[in-house]
C-alpha cells in the first residue's frame, strides 16, 4: 500500500511539474508585454501566423570589412520571439580572410558547423588546456557551457559557419571588452591583469573608453 502511495505521489508530482509543457504547443513571445526571468509573455495565439516561426535575417551577403573581419547575425529571443521558452538560438558567422570571433563565453553550450571555407575553432578548459582544430566544410565542433572559445579564418577564402546555442538568450561576454570597454578603472584593470599602464591605456584607447 505504501509503495502505491509513493508511486501515485511521484506521478502526481511529475504531472504537475511538467503540466506547463503540455498546456500549449508554443509561446511566441510578445515583446510589447513585460519580460520575466523565463522570457516574454505569450502572444495571443489568435494573432500568431506562420511568419512568426520564420527568421529571414540570414539572407543575402554580409560585409566583413571591419577590424574583426567578421559579420555575425544571431537569431535569439530579442530578434526571433518564436524562440520564447524553447531554450535554443542560432547564429550565422561570416568571416573575411583573417576574420575572427575574439575569445568569449556564453552561459550556454554551443555547436558550430562550417558551411564554407575553413576555420580554426577551439575552447580553453578551466585547467587552461586548449582544444582546437582546423574545421573544414561539414565539420562540427562543440564548445561546453561557459568555456572561453574562439573562431579564426586561417584560410585564403571567406568562410561561413552556423552556430546553435541551447538558450534563447545565450548572452555573450568578450574577455577584452569586459576588461577594457566597460567602467572598470584602468588602474584596477592593470592590477588584475598584470599588464602595464601603457598596455591597459592602449586597449582602452583602442576600444574608445579611455
Amino acid at each position: 500500500m505504501n509503495n502505491i502511495i509513493v508511486i501515485f505521489s511521484t506521478t502526481l508530482f511529475l504531472a504537475v511539474s511538467f503540466s506547463h509543457a503540455i498546456e500549449s504547443d508554443f509561446c511566441v513571445g510578445d515583446p510589447s508585454l513585460p519580460k520575466g526571468p523565463g522570457g516574454y509573455s505569450c502572444k495571443d495565439p489568435a494573432n500568431v501566423t506562420t511568419d512568426d516561426f520564420v527568421f529571414t535575417g540570414f539572407r543575402g551577403e554580409r560585409t566583413t570589412n571591419n577590424i574583426l573581419g567578421l559579420n555575425g547575425t544571431l537569431a535569439s529571443l530579442s530578434t526571433f520571439p518564436a524562440l520564447n521558452g524553447l531554450g535554443i538560438s542560432i547564429g550565422k558567422l561570416d568571416f573575411g580572410v583573417g576574420g575572427h570571433v575574439p575569445i568569449h563565453s556564453h552561459r550556454t553550450s554551443e555547436v558550430i558547423v562550417v558551411t564554407k571555407g575553413s576555420l580554426i575553432a577551439g575552447f580553453i578548459a578551466s585547467n587552461n588546456v586548449a582544444y582546437y582544430k582546423t574545421l573544414e566544410v561539414g565539420d562540427v565542433m562543440v564548445f561546453p557551457k561557459t568555456m572561453l572559445h574562439f573562431q579564426f579564418n586561417n584560410g585564403t577564402t571567406p568562410a561561413t559557419a552556423f552556430v546553435s546555442l541551447n538558450g534563447a538568450n545565450p548572452g555573450t561576454q568578450y574577455v577584452t571588452g569586459a576588461l577594457f570597454a566597460g567602467n572598470l578603472p584602468g588602474t584596477l584593470a592593470q592590477q588584475i591583469t598584470l599588464l602595464s599602464e601603457d598596455e591597459v591605456m592602449r586597449m582602452k584607447t583602442f576600444l574608445n573608453t579611455a
